[in-house]
């Protein structure tokens, strides 16, 4: 028998499921798993069955095969026998919360091992408590600062201290319910302590030996703290600590002009403080358009963020309570003075501690654990997903990537990861949304390339807001007219960029944006007027004229 994966296009519904499988069947196929969701089917066929026959399977059930691959079939594991566990998990954020959940759908007796605490970053000190404080911090920037003549509004001094009780609350809560009860739910052990690997199938953990048939490393990632003399001897913070403070600043000095960098910076600006970000490199947010880059740089000015690139750091000192940041730009020596200083330069993979060497299990330049298109490690009973692997630095990928390691370390899979649509978000105000290719890396990839770049004043809902600092650009294939790449400045650009995704995802063309009915005064509906904008002048049109 051989096993394929075939990629289908045309599925919507269970329906489309049932017509695939009986066509299928008809052919001699076995352990059919079809879904519409992720548009592909998986079953084995007899060796003699050709890639035609296949082929001609889906067509008759009026659907359209785009790609089959052989792949790797291999049997279920036998569950619940030898050993201590089926799977151990070393870690317990996002990836192996989704990993064990799974593990245990297919039988599998899971145990987590945690040295920390339960949840991993986006919980604990990542996403949820710093987009909480995010949305605290625009609340206080309108209501001392708003765009609309005769509305009167202020704020009054900010209680950290209260701000932080109402966020560890709100991150205690979530913990609770998403986390630490689900262990219950799903009959997953907790083991506290710190793992290390003795064996290629074992590791020790408080002086306890724990034996498994398949390993997942979901141990993430930390701050980087950057190489500059001094810095040791300074009492900075990152960005774990900096939500930690009880007492807003007057003087705020960021090392590193990232996502991080420039959300905290964001942030307390909003809370009334003077920031300055400081970036090693000329090259501003070099990942993406460099109209998407101008943008942020304007909407910093405007915002009074004071943005330094292209910066030789010499030394770093404190002097009393305030740091200093001792810099040469252009040959040219400068002091940046600050009442705290944020490092924010970046991430480095948690596995300094587990040992790896022992297993087996081989780490990159960076110290991340390397993985082929499986997940598997360079021990194919060892699996690694999420930040621990270096990928896109993104909760959601985590998830999705714990999900496969389970599939293939217990389900009889051989399921690839696919990152080639993966949006992300930067929550500034206004935010700055991504999916897909940008206009350098389509080139790059071949594509004859043709854009559309809008800027914010031309959309209603920016005028209607009084905010139209901001960009819309669309990346296109200029023979098929698909959508490759969605960039944008905006408020809520986050909440455009999953409809952008699936345009992507889906192989939308320009026409399909135009053709499809956009709600007035949404910032969504700059998608079809960023559309248009390939072969029209919008302010020759009227309102909802598209």
């Amino acid at each position: 028998m051989k096993k394929y994966r075939v990629k289908i296009e045309g599925m919507t519904c269970t329906g489309c499921e049932e017509h695939i499988t009986e066509e299928l069947q008809k052919i001699g196929a076995n352990n059919i798993e079809v879904s519409f969701r992720h548009g592909r089917a998986i079953f084995e066929l007899l060796d003699e069955v050709n890639i035609e026959k296949i082929k001609k399977a889906i067509i008759k059930a009026k659907y359209i095969p785009s790609e089959i691959e052989e792949i790797e079939s291999k049997e279920k594991m036998v569950l619940g026998v030898e050993n201590d566990y089926d799977y151990v998990i070393i870690g317990s954020g996002s990836a192996a919360f989704s990993s064990a959940i799974k593990a245990v759908e297919y039988g599998a007796k899971v145990a987590m091992i945690e040295r920390g605490t339960i949840g991993g970053t986006c919980v604990n000190i990542g996403c949820v408590p710093s987009k909480t404080m995010l949305r605290a911090g625009e609340i206080n920037h309108f209501a001392k600062s708003n765009p609309f003549i005769g509305l009167n509004t202020s704020a009054d001094n900010i209680d950290l201290s209260k701000l932080i009780e109402q966020k560890n609350k709100l991150v205690k809560e979530l913990r609770q319910q998403k986390y630490i009860d689900l262990l219950n739910v799903y009959g997953i052990e907790m083991i506290t302590g710190e793992a290390k690997f003795i064996s290629e199938k074992t590791v020790e953990v408080n002086n306890r030996k724990i034996s498994a048939k398949r390993f997942l490393i979901a141990t993430g990632a930390s701050p980087v703290v950057p190489n500059i003399p001094g810095l040791d001897e300074v009492d900075y913070l990152t960005s774990t600590t900096l939500l930690e403070l009880k007492e807003i600043p007057k003087t705020l000095a960021i090392i590193g002009a990232g996502f991080i960098g420039l959300e905290m910076g964001n942030l307390f600006k909003n809370f009334g403080v003077k920031v300055t970000v400081i970036q090693r490199g000329n090259n501003f947010l070099k990942n993406y358009d460099p109209e998407i880059a101008d943008t942020v740089r304007k909407f910093l000015r405007e915002k009074g963020i004071k943005l330094i690139t292209g910066v030789e750091f010499e030394q770093v000192k404190q002097i009393g309570d305030k740091k200093q940041v001792h810099i040469l730009v252009d040959g040219e020596k400068k002091i940046i003075e600050a009442d705290q200083l944020l490092i924010a330069t970046g991430r480095k993979p948690n596995t300094a501690r587990l040992d790896l060497y022992k297993a087996g299990v081989e780490v990159g330049s960076r110290e991340e654990v390397k993985v082929d298109e499986y997940l598997r490690t360079t021990n194919p009973r060892i699996y690694a997903a999420g930040d621990v692997t270096m990928g896109p630095q993104f909760v959601y990928v985590a998830a999705y990537q714990g999900g496969i390691a389970a599939d293939n370390a217990l389900g009889g899979y051989s399921q690839k990861v696919n990152l080639e649509v993966v949006p992300g978000v930067t929550f500034t105000n206004p935010s700055i949304a991504t999916v897909g290719f940008t206009e350098k890396q389509a080139i790059e990839k071949g594509y004859e390339v043709k854009t559309s770049i809008l800027p914010l004043d031309a959309i209603p809902r920016a005028l209607a807001n009084h905010e139209t600092t901001g960009i819309f650009k669309l990346v296109a294939d200029a023979k098929t007219q698909k959508i490759l790449g969605v960039h944008v400045v905006a408020e809520n650009a986050g909440e455009v960029i999953y409809a952008a995704t699936l345009a992507v995802k889906f192989g939308l063309t320009i026409e399909d944006l135009r053709e499809s009915l956009a709600p007035y005064l949404t910032m969504a509906e700059g998608l079809k007027l960023a559309s248009l904008t390939f072969d029209k002048d919008i302010s020759k049109l009227s309102c909802c004229a598209g």
